[in-house]
């Protein structure tokens, strides 16, 4: 995670945490001409609906007008995992242990962009991933995402 998000994520989980819903993660997407995306992921034991979303964006607003921790124009996203939920912590991957899902890297790793498999474990910075009936070992670091594969 970069400077900015980790700043981001110190200032906002506590806020989303005391309004009695678990941030998932948050996402810093630097855009183009000045102009980036800051998505906020929340959930809670029965979900979340667009009131919640809605309470949570105005609560945010408020303390990132005062905190002022992004220097250009944004667009403030919030909203709950979905189906192909998004994972950011080691301790997120080991909840979804068993699941298909796919990860992106940073780049290419070992000649891919993405790969797709089910989660063995997540343990010492690595995560064990099974794909086309090979084990295989990645590296937490390289990842730059991973979402679940929905299941319908």
């Amino acid at each position: 995670m970069g400077t900015v998000s980790n700043n981001l994520d110190r200032i906002l989980r506590p806020v989303v945490e005391g309004m009695g819903y678990e941030c998932v993660g948050i996402e810093y997407l630097g855009g183009g001409h000045g102009r980036g995306t800051l998505r906020i992921y929340i959930d809670g034991p029965d979900g979340v609906t667009v009131d919640d979303c809605g309470a949570v964006s105005h609560q945010v607003s408020g303390v990132l007008d005062v905190e002022d921790p992004i220097q250009e124009h944004y667009t403030l996203e919030v909203s709950s995992p979905g189906l192909d939920r998004p994972l950011f912590t080691p301790e997120q991957y080991e909840r979804y242990r068993g699941r298909e899902l796919t990860l992106r890297f940073h780049g290419k790793w070992e000649g891919h962009r993405k790969l797709t498999g089910i989660l063995r474990q997540c343990a010492e910075g690595v995560v064990l991933l099974e794909s086309e009936g090979e084990e295989i070992r990645v590296p937490f670091d390289v990842i730059n995402g991973a979402r679940l594969v929905p299941v319908f």
